[in-house]
């Protein structure tokens, strides 16, 4: 779960940035910050893939089989 006060403080350093020449250490907080949201963000994206079932027009599963086998690897089907 995204906790606020990171989304908070990268854009307060965003604000600071337009308004002034950012220091060395708030750069460096500045890249950490960005790449904890960019991990946080890129493994809820990916829970969400693993949990997709894709039906078709006519009801059909046509989930591709290597999502199907991630999601039987996790428990997340029952066949």
């Amino acid at each position: 779960m995204m906790d606020p006060k990171l989304l908070e403080r990268i854009n307060e350093l965003a604000k600071i940035a337009k308004e002034r020449e950012l220091t060395e250490s708030e750069r460096i907080e500045r890249e950490t910050l960005r790449k904890e949201y960019l991990t946080i963000f890129r493994a809820g994206i990916k829970q969400t893939i693993e949990s997709t079932k894709i039906v078709d027009e006519s009801g059909e599963d046509v989930t591709p089989e290597k999502l199907k086998e991630i999601q039987r690897e996790k428990g997340l089907r029952g066949e």
